[in-house]
């Protein structure tokens, strides 16, 4: 299996280590064509209007529009959950609009109120370990949607067929299991269709 990182902005390598230690190999997307090579992308961390922006330039939104309409997995992680969003509070625009959610940027406040938590996530049979920075919300989602985690009342882990959403950062932690979770995704994929 092999699993890309959009290297447009964020914790790229962070996520690579991870999907190392959860027995894949993970590289670095820097370019469209790049897409046909995977079995699987990550939308890390980072700034989500930056990484939007990004995206436009240099065509990765219909080509990532086109990679999940194939059925391949894609996982966002907190800035990348607001990118697959469909609808986003206030007046911001969606960037690939793919996943049926509803999402607060910031919900959790600003970069001093990032923390740790473990959380309990469906699908993982003990807490994972959960880090919170400037993290945004999931606060409503389509039918759907199987909601895989909540911290105090709210959604912070969220799948829709080969969409998988996290509010926090798992790659900063050793913990490898929501990558684990993705990995297995992508070989269920991969033994459906066979050949990319």
């Amino acid at each position: 299996m092999i699993i890309g990182v959009l290297a447009l902005q964020g914790a790229v390598a962070e996520h690579i280590r991870s999907i190392e230690l959860a027995g894949a190999s993970g590289i670095a997307v820097k370019r469209v064509e790049q897409l046909a090579e995977i079995d699987g992308l990550i939308i890390p961390g980072g700034e989500s209007t930056t990484i939007g922006k990004l995206m436009r330039k240099y065509g990765f939104v219909d080509a990532i529009r086109d990679y999940s309409k194939q059925g391949n997995p894609i996982f966002g992680t907190c800035a990348g959950l607001i990118v697959l969003a469909e609808r986003l509070e206030g007046s911001e625009e969606p960037h690939l609009g793919l996943m049926d959610m509803t999402v607060a940027r910031n919900a959790f406040g600003r970069q001093r109120e990032s923390f740790e938590t473990d959380l309990d996530v469906k699908g993982i049979d003990t807490p994972l370990r959960a880090v919170f920075i400037r993290a945004p919300l999931i606060k409503e989602v389509g039918e759907e949607v199987d909601v895989l985690s909540m911290y105090k009342g709210e959604i912070v882990t969220a799948k829709q067929g080969n969409l998988l959403a996290s509010s926090y950062h798992p790659e900063l932690t050793d913990d490898y299991r929501l990558h684990e979770l993705f990995i297995r995704m992508a070989q269920e994929r991969g033994q459906t269709h066979v050949g990319r």
